[in-house]
Parts: C-alpha cells; structure tokens; sequence
C-alpha cells in the first residue's frame, strides 16, 4: 500500500517515465501476469473469458486474448460482472455517469482505491500542485468517481481540498472569491458556465486566485479552442486529463498541452481500428483499447473504451502520446455529403468565437442521408461567420441557426451537446 510520503515522491513516477520502450514493456508484462495470477483463482467474469491462460510470454501475445466491452460488464443488477471478491471486500460505491447507457456500479477494495490515489499523482504532477495548493472541486459529489478520486488524491498530497458540492454556481464563484483556491478542478463545460455566470455578475476571474484548472470528463481540454478560451477567461493555466469509472484515471496532460499521456506504468494501451480490430499506425486515429494493471479488485483487461485517439511515440516522456487527447467517440462519428465529422471537430472551430456562450448539435437523417444542424448562442448575431468558419475548416456546408440567449441548456458535468437523432 502507498504511503503519503511515498504519493508525494514524484522521483520514482519520473524514473518510470524515463524508461526504454523496451524496459517499459518488461514492466508492464510483470505486472500484467501478477494481476492475472491474483485474479484468475477467484474471477468468474474473466476465468470464463480467458480459460486456463494464466501468463504471457510476451505483450505482443497480449493481441490473443478477447476484448471487454461495456456492454458484457454490466449485469441485470446493474453491478459490474468483473468483480474477483465477494462484495463485502469492496469498500467504495461508484457509478459510470451513463450518458451512453444504463449506469454500471464499479467497486473498489482499500487496495484498489490506493491505486487510485497512486495513478492520479501522475495528474497531480503535471499540474505541480504542492501542499501549499488549495483546490476548488466545483462538483456535485455524487456516485461519479472522477472527483472522489481526486479529493482523497488530493488529501494523501498534503494540499487542501476545498469540495463544492451542493452549491448553485453563483455559490460557489462566492466560495473560490472567500476560500483563495490555486486550482480548479471541474469538466471544461463547467469552466466555461462559471466564467459565464462570473460575466454577468462583474466578477473578475482573471484577477482570482486560481492559477491552475484540472479538466476532465470531456475532450474539450486538449481541443485548443476551448483551452485557450478557458485560460483567457480565467487568467489560468489549464490542464488535461482523462479517466473512466470502470477503467481508473489513464491520462494526463504532456507539457506541452497538445494532448494526453496514457500512464503506461498503470495501463497498456493499444489503438485499433475500430471495424477490423487491427492496429493502427503511429499518427493514424483508432479505437483506444486498455488494460489496467493494478485494480485487482476490478479489473479490466484489453477494455474497448470507445475514444478515437491518435498515438504516437515521441512525446515529452517514454509513455505513448495521444495527440489532441480524446478525439470524440468512435460511434459519434458521422458521415455528411463524404465528409468524416466528429462533434469535437465542430466544437473546436464553434470555441473560436468569443461570441458564443452555447451551441448544441443536432444530427439527423435526410432520407439515407447523415445530416447537421447547429443552434448556437451569439451575442454578436452573426451566424454566418460560423457556418463559413465550418465550410473552410472541414469543407461542409452546415445549417447554422441563432438560438435565443440562455435558451440552450448548461451543464455542470459533462456537456451534453451532441443530439443523435438518426435513429
């Protein structure tokens, strides 16, 4: 079990991250057949997926054994069927947000949860937060595990966790006002909504004390539109950062903020493509696939995510770099008059008008054909500069359609602007 004085040692995550390709992949081979040797004598989920395959030879083997997906993982109680204990070893209660499904509960023993706390110290380097930090978690604290995990992460650091939970978002402007945070943590919807409120109430963000804000739950904070946005409005360093319930904190930014490490001493990752399975090549887009080495209470071994990422090796560290981070959604890609587009896409060219306050898209079925409306929030009235904006920067002509002013919905968690309605 890690202790605090060992969370706060950033010398060994550095060693690691030092690391050959090679010796890396050592590691991650030790790890993963220590995980399989714990897991295989009590894990019915996975001794069914696997059979009697209790060790790798080599990662390249790693290839041979089934994908988990979601869909398998959840069971008619709406618990995750991946559980290797009887559920009173578990201690924590969380659950996945569900914004593509039903919520799936994830458990975690003491021992998973320390692990949990030992990856995010990953995050928390990036964003050099010392015992001196204060940091606003602008959050609802509910069953989502992300800023659970942070807060306790946060507290084994030694820094001061100042939980926002419960309070209207003029609430909690007051509290970062009276309390001096120097982070911010919440999805990069909910720093642009705070940043909205603050307008309209003559609060100044840029003369606040936050000087940096961890984002997550979105790709918005390696879309360089939105963190540049971000950063102007709050005067503040932005960071990025991705995980999932089911899967444990697997991302952090790289210095140079253009996309995502994968924390390869914790997680392997592959990049697919998403219809032949097969891999992909280094600076081509894929289905990110990955198997957690240390949550041996829960574990998920080459666990289809869904993301479309980007890898490729020549990043800040020895860890595999996604570039732009989480792209979209694999399934949220849709094809309009030939032309490939992601929401994410879109949002990038919509964030460069510091006229917009909100927008929401809209796709739909024009005969056999994927089509795209935009509603967006402008205070400048001009839609037009938008949909040319579109047209230069993805070659697609869209409808673009003024909304009135605070007639869209806002979010505190993740955005929910994208409305698939093909079906």
């Amino acid at each position: 079990m890690n202790t605090n004085a060992e969370l706060n040692d950033s010398s060994s995550r550095d060693e690691i991250q030092s690391l050959s390709r090679e010796a890396l992949e050592c590691l991650q081979l030790e790890k993963l057949n220590s995980l399989l040797a714990q897991i295989l004598p009590h894990n019915q989920f996975y001794r069914d997926k696997l059979g009697s395959r209790s060790s790798l030879n080599n990662l390249q083997e790693l290839s041979d054994l089934p994908f988990t997906t979601k869909a398998e993982l959840l069971a008619e109680n709406g618990f995750a069927k991946n559980l290797t204990w009887p559920t009173e070893n578990y201690v924590r209660f969380h659950r996945t947000s569900g914004t593509r499904g039903n919520p799936m509960a994830v458990l975690d023993t003491t021992e998973d949860w320390q692990w949990w706390m030992h990856v995010w110290q990953y995050v928390l380097d990036t964003a050099d937060i010392s015992s001196q930090d204060r940091c606003f978690l602008a959050f609802s604290f509910g069953p989502f595990i992300g800023f659970w995990s942070a807060h306790d992460a946060i507290v084994a650091r030694g820094a001061m966790s100042i939980p926002g939970g419960g309070l209207s978002t003029r609430s909690r402007l007051d509290l970062i006002q009276t309390s001096q945070p120097t982070v911010l943590l919440c999805t990069p919807t909910y720093a642009l909504r705070l940043a909205e409120v603050a307008q309209e109430n003559a609060i100044d963000l840029r003369s606040s004390s936050v000087e940096r804000i961890i984002v997550a739950g979105e790709p918005g904070g390696s879309i360089p539109s939105v963190r540049s946005r971000i950063e102007a409005l709050w005067g503040a360093r932005l960071i990025d950062h991705a995980g999932a319930s089911e899967i444990g904190p697997w991302g952090f930014a790289n210095a140079e903020q253009t996309g995502l490490h994968v924390c390869e001493a914790e997680f392997i990752a592959e990049v697919i493509h998403p219809e032949t399975n097969h891999p992909v090549s280094p600076g081509d887009s894929g289905e990110l696939v990955l198997t957690c080495l240390g949550r041996v209470g829960s574990p998920l071994i080459r666990y289809r995510t869904g993301d479309r990422v980007v890898p490729t090796y020549h990043g800040t560290n020895g860890f595999v770099l996604l570039q732009g981070g989480v792209l979209g959604r694999a399934d949220d890609m849709i094809v309009v008059r030939g032309v490939n587009v992601f929401p994410s896409s879109l949002e990038e060219i919509i964030r460069r008008f510091d006229s917009v306050t909100e927008y929401r898209i809209t796709a739909f079925k024009e005969g056999e054909m994927d089509s795209l409306s935009i509603e967006v929030e402008d205070t400048s009235g001009n839609v037009d500069q938008i949909k040319d904006a579109i047209q230069v920067g993805l070659g697609l002509r869209v409808e673009v359609i003024l909304a009135d002013a605070n007639s869209l919905p806002r979010f505190e968690a993740k955005g929910k602007r994208f409305i698939d309605n093909r079906d």
